[in-house]
């Protein structure tokens, strides 16, 4: 099942469903590896690996939105028809919905659930110029959130191998807020997010209601925009909640 774009963090001979995570902007499939122990043995774990990192580091970063999420619904179609569900943290969140509807508008494969995390919602969303800033300045920025291993950004050798990537991400996601709409997703969303995480709070979270077509829910932790990394327990309790009634039926 693996491919260039598809991490399986734990395979089940028949999962009840597949939950596919997306990571956020210089993230890696990696972020998700202790997932699988914190959800119900019927549920598949995947992760997606974005170019530019990990065993992918010699390919070219994505400059546009389309180029990952052309490429993972097409991973995503090859799968046998269980039950998906969309968990996308910060930039993962705009990949995951824009995956949702392409899953779901073009190819009649509606996933059963998409969730949204530390991210503003589509019609939220402004250029931001994170992707211009001096190499100091975007350190900052990234320490400043929170971002799991950004002390490595201490490390000349390290900052000069995770910048670009980091640069390319935010790039890529300035473009994408002039390009994204407000479309229903006929998907029931949730929407987590850091109490205190200053660009994504809760009347950020809130916002995703606009897209949600089939039910909506949103739920705070204590914490900025990496919350889930100390409430990773109590975040996969509420996912799994949330998972419990996918039924293994096709996605219709």
């Amino acid at each position: 099942m693996s491919t260039n774009w598809l991490r399986v963090l734990r395979a089940v001979a028949e999962p009840r469903v597949r939950l596919v995570c997306f990571p956020h902007a210089g993230g890696t499939a990696s972020a998700f590896r202790t997932w699988p122990a914190g959800l119900p043995d019927d549920v598949e774990v995947l992760a997606v690996s974005y170019p530019g990192r990990e065993d992918r580091i010699a390919e070219p970063c994505a400059t546009r939105m389309g180029e990952i999420t052309d490429a993972v619904t097409a991973a995503l179609l090859a799968l046998d028809e269980r039950p998906l569900a969309l968990f996308g943290h910060s930039m993962g969140a705009s990949v995951a919905y824009e995956v949702a509807h392409r899953l779901a508008g073009e190819h009649a494969r509606v996933p059963a659930a998409l969730l949204v995390s530390a991210r503003r919602a589509p019609h939220r969303l402004r250029p931001s110029g994170t992707g211009d800033l001096a190499d100091d300045a975007l350190v900052a920025h990234v320490q400043g959130r929170g971002a799991p291993a950004s002390a490595a950004l201490d490390h000349p050798e390290l900052r000069e191998l995770f910048l670009p990537v980091l640069r390319a991400d935010y790039r890529m996601l300035d473009a994408y807020a002039g390009e994204a709409t407000t479309r229903a997703l006929p998907v029931p969303l949730t929407a987590y997010y850091g109490e205190q995480d200053t660009g994504a709070a809760e009347p950020e979270a809130l916002a995703w209601a606009a897209v949600a077509g089939a039910g909506f829910a949103a739920r705070g932790f204590a914490g900025g925009h990496f919350y889930l990394v100390p409430h990773e327990a109590a975040l996969l309790d509420d996912v799994a909640r949330r998972l419990a009634g996918t039924a293994l039926e096709p996605l219709c």
